[in-house]
């Protein structure tokens, strides 16, 4: 018992520099895939966010919810199609969209942040202008891109003293509700807040030189190198996306960038409060 005690004391030693550094800052972390569908994992996924948040570090989380749209698709009788990685989106998709992101799975998780001590307040694109967008794709329907992003509500939020929980639900002056890529969503989020750091959570250890093994993890790498990447067709599948977005991030201003494996318990708490960290570390400037 004194041996557990005294590396428990070590571990809190360790963390202690990562902790002043992140203290009052933004840490925004994108939140989906498996690490949500799975209970375990939700749980402690939000427990890391609710111990960050009560240290000090203004911690906003952005979820996705595919899975979750998919299923109650399935329920209503309505077939999926996917083009270009992107869901075709019908009015009444759209509307199945904000049901299921804004309603069920956004307080869902604010409601495991509060069960487990935390504090949060859900919030959707469509909540005080913070998404306005506009339709990306006439093929897609109800799919869209940003146009512009006012983060006045996820601060006052912080102000607060809660963690904002957004749901990625975009709106035009008209009123028509657009369903908004998660990833770039976070990305561009994240830069308008100049956070300090933005955590995407993935399905993989983090980005692979080789996609098909899992020991060729890079874990450092800079964004010129990383565009390289995608440029030259070394990157396939939904991890296009998030690196992209890993590299706007950076562009934007975000001082740091990680992909982390959302399938680890307590990945977060990994990556930003102990000397090993995990994932991959994406930097600004060339390799030379």
């Amino acid at each position: 018992m004194r041996m557990d005690n005294k590396l428990r004391a070590e571990v809190l030693i360790e963390a202690l520099p990562y902790i002043r550094n992140y203290s009052g800052k933004i840490l925004l972390v994108k939140y989906g895939g498996s690490a949500m569908t799975d209970e375990n994992l939700k749980m402690a996924v939000m427990g890391d966010l609710v111990l960050l948040s009560l240290i000090g570090v203004k911690v906003v989380l952005v979820h996705g919810g595919g899975p979750e749209i998919t299923d109650m698709l399935g329920r209503l009788g309505k077939k999926t199609e996917f083009v270009d990685g992107l869901r075709v989106t019908d009015a009444e998709t759209a509307d199945v969209v904000q049901m299921v992101l804004a309603g069920k799975v956004n307080k869902s998780l604010v409601n495991f942040i509060q069960n487990l001590g935390g504090r949060a307040i859900g919030l959707s694109g469509a909540d005080g202008g913070l998404i306005n967008a506009r339709q990306l794709d006439p093929r897609l329907g109800y799919v869209g891109e940003i146009e512009s992003l006012n983060v006045q509500p996820v601060l006052d939020v912080l102000e607060m003293g809660y963690i904002p929980v957004v749901s990625t639900v975009g709106c035009d002056s008209e009123g028509n509700v657009y369903n908004i890529n998660a990833d770039t969503a976070a990305a561009r989020i994240a830069g308008m807040l100049k956070a300090e750091s933005f955590i995407n959570m993935t399905d993989t250890p983090g980005l692979l030189a080789d996609a098909k093994d899992e020991s060729t993890l890079i874990s450092k790498i800079f964004v010129s190198d990383a565009q390289r990447m995608i440029n030259q067709g070394r990157l396939s599948g939904g991890m296009i996306p998030k690196v992209g977005c890993c590299i706007e991030a950076i562009r934007r201003g975000v001082k740091k960038v990680f992909v982390i494996d959302g399938r680890v318990p307590h990945s977060i708490l990994i990556e930003t409060l102990t000397d090993e960290g995990m994932g991959t570390m994406f930097v600004s400037g060339e390799n030379i």
